[in-house]
């Protein structure tokens, strides 16, 4: 499974961003092979408009089945859910931690979003 997490760093240590269409960067970890690719979102950070739809684009282009974030507003997660991808929100502390409470059921995907649009 593919899933892409939100961070403010290039690492699974790094942190996990609360901002889903602004988040600095994506790390997208492949739990089948452990490995990881970090994708940078700098396109995305001061962007005027659209930063969760086009996050949620990017995210869909690298394969992601599942996005762990702190926030998910309502465009993103429509994009996200129409691609079929997963959201799961609430998460915080490390990119691995994150994961880890996901694999083991304590992060659960969302059913909506849990923040207006335009959230900072």
């Amino acid at each position: 499974m593919k899933i892409a997490v939100t961070c403010r760093g290039a690492s699974p240590d790094s942190p996990v961003d609360p901002r889903f269409g602004r988040a600095s960067k994506f790390i997208l970890v492949d739990t089948e092979s452990d490995g990881f690719q970090v994708i940078d979102n700098a396109q995305n950070l001061n962007s005027a408009q659209g930063a969760g739809i086009q996050s949620a684009e990017t995210v869909s282009r690298h394969g992601a089945e599942v996005v762990i974030t702190g926030h998910c507003g309502p465009k993103a997660f429509r994009v996200l859910s129409a691609a079929g991808i997963k959201i799961v929100v609430g998460a915080q502390g490390s990119v691995a931690a994150a994961i880890e409470s996901f694999l083991k059921g304590d992060l659960a995907p969302s059913e909506c979003s849990d923040v207006d649009g335009h959230w900072e």
